[in-house]
C-alpha cells in the first residue's frame, strides 16, 4: 500500500504522527464505451458550449449555477480563501460512546500507520479507545475538503472512518407505515423462532461476489473462443489518460506560470542569441553559392565556336 496523506493526530497536548492509507479497494470489472460496428474506443472532447472550441484541461474552472439560472465561476484562488482545518493535523473534537454513531453515517475507511521513531503515543491512543469503548470524533482535510470522521481501533490499528454530515442523510418518511397494523404476539413468536434458526456468527469470508465471478468467467471464455466481437487492441491511446494524470499536468503548468515563466525566458533568450551569431555564417554561405565559378570549355564547345566564326567571315 502507498500512503495518500501524512499528518498528526492532536490528542490533547500529545501529537501522534501518522500516515493514511485507503482501507478498501474495488475489484469491479471496468468497461469502456466502444463503437458496436468495429470495437473502437469512444473518445470525448471538452468543448465549450459558447465558442465551440476544445478547451485544454488547465483552462477549465469550476462553476455553480443557482436555481435562478445565475452562473458563478470560481478559480483555485477562490477555493484557497475558504476556511479549512489544518492541512496536516487531525484534531480530536470529543469522545462519544461507539453505539451512538449510526452506521448510516459511515463513508470511506482509512488505516492509520504510526509515522515516528517510537509508536508509543500511537499505541497509547489505540489502547485507550479500545478500553473505554468510545470513538473519537475528529476533523481532517483531504483533497481540499474538511470532513468529519470517526477514529476507532480494529485489532490494535487506528481506523479513520469518514462520516457524512447530518444534513446529508435523508429522513425516512413513508406514509404507508403510519397505518400499518401492529404484529400480534403469535406472529412475533414465529418470526423470532425463524430468526433464531438462521442465527450465526458473522464471517465475511463466507460471502463472495458471485456476479463478478460469473462476469470474469464470461470474459475469459469470450477471449479464449474469439469471434467477431473480440478485437486485438494495437496500442493504448494517449487520450486515455486518467483524471489524476491530467490533474498533475494541470498542476505543473500552473506551477510554471506561478514561477513567472523564468524557465521559458532562460530557454528562449540563449536561442535568440545563438541564431543571431549564426546569421553571418548563413549570409556568407549564400554569397559563396551565388559566385560564378569559371568553367573550362570542352572540346565540343571549342569546335562549335570555330564553325560559327567561319560562317561570319563567309
Amino acid at each position: 500500500m502507498r500512503s495518500i496523506w501524512k499528518g498528526a493526530i492532536a490528542f490533547g497536548l500529545v501529537n501522534v504522527p501518522v500516515k493514511v492509507y485507503s482501507a478498501t479497494e474495488s475489484h469491479d470489472i471496468r468497461f469502456h464505451q466502444v463503437h458496436a460496428a468495429d470495437g473502437g474506443r469512444i473518445k470525448y472532447q471538452r468543448v465549450c458550449s459558447e465558442c465551440g472550441e476544445i478547451v485544454p484541461f488547465q483552462d477549465i474552472d469550476k462553476a455553480y449555477e443557482s436555481d435562478e439560472g445565475v452562473r458563478v465561476v470560481l478559480t483555485d484562488e477562490d477555493f484557497e480563501k475558504l476556511p479549512a482545518a489544518e492541512k496536516h493535523e487531525i484534531p480530536v473534537l470529543q469522545f462519544v460512546p461507539t453505539e451512538q454513531i449510526d452506521p448510516i453515517l459511515f463513508e470511506k475507511s482509512y488505516y492509520l500507520e504510526p509515522d515516528s521513531a517510537s509508536p508509543k503515543a500511537y499505541a497509547l491512543l489505540a489502547a485507550t479507545l479500545e478500553r473505554s469503548d468510545r470513538t473519537a470524533l475528529v476533523h481532517f482535510t483531504l483533497r481540499q475538503r474538511t470532513r468529519l470522521a470517526a477514529l476507532r481501533t480494529a485489532d490494535g490499528v487506528l481506523v479513520l472512518q469518514a462520516l457524512l454530515w447530518p444534513d446529508e442523510v435523508r429522513a425516512a418518511e413513508f406514509g404507508a407505515l403510519d397505518d400499518a397494523a401492529a404484529p400480534t404476539d403469535k406472529e412475533l413468536a414465529m418470526a423470532e423462532t425463524l430468526v433464531e434458526s438462521m442465527s450465526e456468527d458473522f464471517d465475511p469470508a463466507e460471502f463472495t461476489d458471485e456476479y463478478q465471478m460469473e462476469l470474469r468467467a464470461l470474459l475469459d471464455d469470450a477471449i479464449e473462443r474469439g469471434g467477431e466481437k473480440v478485437f486485438q487492441v494495437a496500442e493504448t491511446s494517449s487520450d486515455g489518460e486518467d483524471a489524476e494524470v491530467l490533474d498533475l499536468v494541470a498542476a505543473l503548468q500552473r506551477s510554471v506560470k506561478a514561477a513567472g515563466g523564468k524557465q521559458d525566458d532562460s530557454d528562449t533568450k540563449p536561442a535568440a542569441k545563438s541564431s543571431r551569431r549564426k546569421a553571418p555564417a548563413k549570409a556568407a554561405a549564400k554569397k559563396t553559392a551565388t559566385k560564378k565559378t569559371p568553367t573550362k570549355k570542352s572540346p565540343a564547345s571549342k569546335s562549335t565556336a570555330k564553325k560559327s566564326a567561319a560562317r561570319k567571315r563567309a
